[in-house]
Order: C-alpha cells, then sequence, then structure tokens
C-alpha cells in the first residue's frame, strides 16, 4: 500500500477512546446531561472514567428539570454530580432547593465556585448567614424568590462575597400585594456590596430613598432592573446627568420582567432536561424506544422504575454490556 494511502486511512480511524480526559470532557459538554449519564458510560471504559470524574462537571445546568422533578430525586442528583466534580465546580444552576442540608452541600463544595443560581429555593437565612463564607470566589448570585431569606442573608453574603458583581434578588408580584415597604434588603446591598455592575430586585417593596442609597454605594454599577417596584420614583434627568453610564429598568413593566439579555447564566446542559442521573431499566424491555417518554414526565415521577448508578469497577463492565476499551 503506499505510503500516501496508509497516511490517509490513519487520519481518518480516530482513537476517540485515547483522548485525554480533560478533552473528552470538552467534547461531551455539547452532548445533553441525559446522554452524558447514560449513553457515554456504555461506550467504554475510558469514556465513562471520563464521565464519573470531574472533567464533565464544571459546569452544570439543571434548573429546568430540577423545577419539575422529586425532592429526593433532585437531592440525590446534586450530591452526585457536585461529588463528581471534585472541588471544580465553577458553575451551578439549579431551582426549587427544598431544605437547608442540600444548600449546605453545595457550599462545602464551592471552593471553586464563580456562578450560582439556586431560584425559587428554601434554604433559611440562618443557613446562608452559616455558610456565606465558602461562597468567596462567587461573582454571579441569583437567589430570585427565595421567600425564606432577607436582610440577614445578603448581608452576610455581602460581607463575605467580596467579587460578587452581579446579584439577582427579583421577587413575584404577588408577593409584593398588600404589603407594606421593606428597605431592609436594599440597605443591606447597600451597605455590603459596593463592587455590584448588575442589580435585579424587581417586584421589591423598596423606596426611592434606598434605591438612591444603592446608587450612592454602588459606583460601578451599570444596571439596575427595578420592574415592578412601584414606590420608586426617579428623575430621569437627573439620572441622566448624575448616572450617564447606569440603564435603569423599571419601575413600570413595559415586557417580562426575567432578562435573559445578559447571559452570564447557565447554558451548558439545558437543550434536554428531562432526566435523572440514572439509568432507567423496566422489566424485561430491551427496546430502548420505549424510554422515549420516561424524559418528559411533567411530574418527574419515576416511582415505577429501577434505578442503577453507572458504578464499580472494570469486572462490571462485561456484565453491564458495556464494550471493553482497547
Amino acid at each position: 500500500m503506499p505510503l500516501l494511502d496508509q497516511m490517509e486511512e490513519q487520519i481518518e480511524f480516530r482513537h476517540w477512546d485515547e483522548l485525554i480526559p480533560d478533552a473528552l470532557g470538552l467534547i461531551f459538554s455539547n452532548l445533553s446531561l441525559q446522554e452524558v449519564l447514560t449513553v457515554i458510560p456504555s461506550v467504554c471504559k475510558s469514556w465513562r472514567k471520563a464521565v464519573t470524574g470531574p472533567y464533565c462537571w464544571q459546569e452544570v445546568d439543571i434548573e429546568e428539570w430540577s423545577s419539575r422533578c422529586q425532592p429526593h430525586h433532585l437531592d440525590r442528583m446534586l450530591r452526585m454530580l457536585i461529588t463528581r466534580s471534585s472541588g471544580s465546580l465553577r458553575k451551578l444552576c439549579v431551582s426549587g432547593l427544598h431544605n437547608d442540608s442540600i444548600f449546605s452541600f453545595i457550599t462545602e463544595n464551592a471552593g471553586s465556585l464563580q456562578t450560582l443560581r439556586v431560584r425559587r429555593s428554601e434554604m433559611s437565612d440562618l443557613v446562608v448567614e452559616r455558610t456565606a463564607g465558602r461562597l468567596s470566589t462567587v461573582t454571579f448570585l441569583d437567589l430570585s424568590y427565595c421567600g425564606k431569606i432577607g436582610a440577614q442573608a445578603l448581608e452576610a453574603i455581602g460581607r463575605h462575597c467580596k467579587l460578587l458583581v452581579t446579584l439577582c434578588r427579583n421577587m413575584h408580584p404577588l408577593d409584593a400585594a398588600g404589603k407594606l415597604l421593606q428597605d431592609d434588603e436594599a440597605n443591606a446591598i447597600a451597605t455590603t456590596m459596593p463592587r455590584l455592575k448588575r442589580l435585579e430586585m424587581a417586584y421589591h417593596l423598596i423606596s426611592t430613598g434606598s434605591v438612591m442609597n444603592i446608587l450612592a454605594s454602588c459606583p460601578q454599577l451599570e444596571l439596575l432592573d427595578l420592574r415592578g417596584c412601584w414606590d420608586v420614583k426617579l428623575d430621569s434627568q437627573l439620572m441622566k446627568e448624575k448616572f450617564p453610564k447606569l440603564k435603569v429598568l423599571g419601575p413600570f413593566v413595559m415586557d417580562y420582567y426575567e432578562m435573559d439579555d445578559w447571559d452570564d447564566d447557565c447554558s451548558d446542559y439545558s437543550d434536554n432536561s428531562e432526566y435523572l442521573a440514572w439509568e432507567f431499566e423496566m422489566g424485561d424491555y430491551d427496546d430502548y424506544d420505549i424510554y422515549d417518554g420516561m424524559w418528559h414526565d411533567d411530574e418527574g415521577r419515576f416511582e415505577e422504575l429501577e434505578l442503577r448508578f453507572y458504578e464499580g469497577n472494570g469486572e462490571e463492565a462485561g456484565i453491564l454490556g458495556w464494550p471493553q476499551s482497547p
């Protein structure tokens, strides 16, 4: 065989199983989380090793799925993925944490965390105060619709998270209905978060005075979202003269108040997020087409399924039907 033909044949045959784990992790990040957790491990041992290590779990987005799943499924998923990250987790997006314990677990593994999005979660002021010191590397924090925390938690975050530049603390319109002004959160932000560049406080019960206090204390602020903050009255001419680089949204609501334009948020595995972190088996069915509907259970109910983790050593590969690596 001519040398040129041999070279072309070698180029066409790529040893994907021999790629270093970092490269595999980068490639797998383009797949859905369902595929990474249930398909990739069955290809070969080296790929399975890559997805059970930290290489695929530096950025984790399970926000869409977590808003539909059951609490114990969410806790198991988070504990598994965060453990796999081995301290290298940089971004975590999740919705609906149901207790202080899982929030505390997240902070215990937040040594490299920069972006944390925990909307609609139920952790308390007490646990945030106790664990805020572990979030010192966080630059982006979304605590929107977290109804059990208040000024105490924000003050603790401000004291410990000195790198924080983006804070999202939007609330639901119904949370403000019929209540009196509450400036304590705004004052906590003004007192402890001088480096903020973006602040979202949609539908907060705050006064004009507390907003001016924030503006005076956060000179680097570039965007302030006040949509639905009906008691805030700002002089547009004064704002243009005094804060020419600042963009203020609201208080009148012209469109949907949650913004996705400034996307420093979460993007990795959100395309197909109806999944769990386990292999699903149902009786003696071997046809994988039957699983299609299982990934789209609106209520996240999988009681009828047997859950099995991809764990164990190389000897199990043959039992599970995984091909051995060359």
